[in-house]
């Protein structure tokens, strides 16, 4: 798998995601995990929830914590790109 921590982010970007971190508004996102395979990253936290070398487990947890929390789960591909989106 290629580094996929290295995305552009504009500081708005990283603004707006911290400013949901903690609150109902926080999404979950399933992505590529150097070390692991792949992981659960609520946005704007530094580190992820859970990591895992199974995708589906990874999403099947991302639903549960986004259905818990009444918010959605984002699926991210290889590359870091969302292919699908859960609304709770």
């Amino acid at each position: 798998m290629a580094d996929k921590n290295n995305h552009i982010h504009s500081k708005d970007q990283v603004h707006y995601f911290k400013d949901r971190a903690g609150t109902e508004d926080a999404r979950f996102h399933v992505v590529p995990h150097d070390e692991e395979g792949w992981a659960v990253k609520p946005e704007g936290e530094d580190g992820p929830e859970m990591t895992t070398g199974s995708k589906s487990e990874a999403v099947g947890e991302a639903k549960r914590l986004a259905e818990e929390a009444g918010t959605m789960a984002y699926i991210h591909n290889e590359e870091g790109r969302i292919e699908e989106q859960h609304n709770y």
